[in-house]
């Protein structure tokens, strides 16, 4: 029998915390009520980005908010409308690319705050609520439209959008698509498939197709794997809200090391920051913090798009 070696265990630190005066303290959201069962949350932190001056940027789901967070954990309000943003990337150093569950994708300019759409519609259909998104070196664009899927319909979808706007349809079976990474030589495409409690392992073959989508990662608990990220050895990081972890999962997805976040922690989204990209930083939906530890690896460096959808 082959006794796999035990994970190391190593403690998530709080970073920041929104601060009162952003905190929508005592009231409803038609988000909170269908997805946090009627709890009055007062903000919902994903999505988190950084820029080029070391900025942290977050989204709040429930208020339609995004907010910047600088090197002194100063919190300030870069954008707010009628949405529900999830995961950004940067489109360009002014621009930052959201998957809005309300709106599709839509483009929020920092230096305004204004809001304009991206890609509303597939062939006039709305999409059911698109999540997160990752862009590859050559401007493909992969995102995920989660809705209301799960084991009950298994009918969430993951996209591939070129830099020519023709848009993929690449999964459509995919029991609540969330967090999405490509692997370091964009070979392989990660994505979280929440309620399966797993995350799917997809090629991306040489002609544009895919094939053998397969599971790579089994989790448990009540809420399945969402953010992910990876570092520049190929590891696979998979923030789990259930536990309040953080997976490091080798090449073989067997774990590492465990990133522990505060009791009651919901962890769900990651970036890597800091100068030599070795601080890993998690929002905490549920405390309305961001979490953050050192690693012993840099983070894989994330392409922006420049182009807009056609």
């Amino acid at each position: 029998m082959i006794l796999l070696q035990q994970p190391e265990v190593r403690e998530l630190e709080v970073f920041s915390a929104m601060p009162a005066e952003f905190r929508r303290t005592g009231v409803r959201s038609h988000w909170a009520d269908v997805n946090q069962g009627g709890r009055l949350a007062d903000s919902f932190l994903e999505g988190p980005v950084f820029d080029g001056a070391g900025n942290l940027y977050v989204t709040d789901i429930p208020f339609g908010r995004v907010f910047r967070i600088d090197a002194a954990r100063s919190w300030s309000l870069v954008g707010e409308w009628d949405g529900e943003p999830n995961g950004m990337k940067f489109l360009s150093a002014g621009e930052l690319l959201v998957t809005d569950y309300k709106n599709g994708l839509v483009v929020l300019e920092l230096g305004s705050g204004r809001i304009r759409p991206f890609l509303e519609r597939r062939n006039s259909e709305r999409f059911k609520g698109v999540n997160d998104l990752v862009f590859d070196t050559r401007g493909n664009l992969y995102f995920t439209d989660q809705g209301q899927t799960g084991l009950h319909d298994p009918t969430g979808r993951v996209y591939r959008l070129a830099p020519d706007g023709r848009l993929d349809l690449l999964l459509s079976n995919v029991p609540s698509p969330n967090g999405i990474v490509l692997s370091p030589d964009e070979r392989f495409l990660f994505v979280a498939a929440t309620r399966g409690n797993c995350v799917w392992r997809m090629p991306l073959l040489a002609d544009g197709s895919v094939s053998k989508a397969g599971q790579f990662f089994t989790s448990y608990g009540p809420s399945g794997p969402d953010g992910l990220a990876m570092d520049e050895e190929g590891r696979l990081l998979v923030a789990n809200p259930g536990l309040g972890y953080v997976w490091v999962l080798n090449r073989f997805a067997e774990p590492e090391i465990v990133f522990r976040g505060p009791r009651g922690a919901s962890v769900t989204n990651l970036a890597f920051g800091g100068a030599d990209r070795k601080t890993l930083y998690c929002t905490d939906s549920t405390h309305g913090t961001v979490l953050m530890a050192r690693t012993d690896v840099a983070g894989q460096a994330l392409p922006q798009g420049r182009r807009e959808a056609t």
